[in-house]
């Protein structure tokens, strides 16, 4: 009897998993970066800006400069579509990596309906 209401209730939660046809529908992903903040973590307490940017087919990237220093240093932030990306200060690499792992607290992502643009909070 038990082996017969445990096997229904895996039917049931099974079939609960499969049957969701709202995860059907195409949805997009933004990720939000604070660069200043974030690269002020990745290089030191120094303020950040960004100079000039430049946008490709698969990613678009920030120089940025020290605020206020004598000799400020230099860094490249490119940012991919996918969620990765790489930061280089003074030719150094500092960040090679999935932004999407939750790996800094400066990067945000919020998802939304791609055909209605509505956004989509998570629980």
């Amino acid at each position: 009897m038990a082996d017969n209401i445990n096997q229904q209730l895996t039917t049931a939660m099974a079939g609960e998993e499969v049957s969701h046809p709202e995860w059907d529908e195409p949805i997009i992903c933004r990720v939000e970066v604070d660069l200043p903040s974030w690269l002020s973590q990745l290089a030191g307490g120094r303020e950040w800006e960004v100079y000039a940017e430049d946008e490709a087919e698969n990613c678009i990237s920030f120089a940025m400069r020290e605020k206020a220093a004598k000799t400020p240093k230099l860094a490249e932030v490119t940012l991919y579509h996918n969620g990765y990306a790489v930061v280089d200060v003074e030719g150094k690499s500092l960040f090679d990596g999935s932004l999407t792992a939750g790996t800094s607290d400066c990067a945000h992502l919020t998802y939304y309906h791609a055909d209605s643009g509505e956004k989509i909070t998570l629980n």
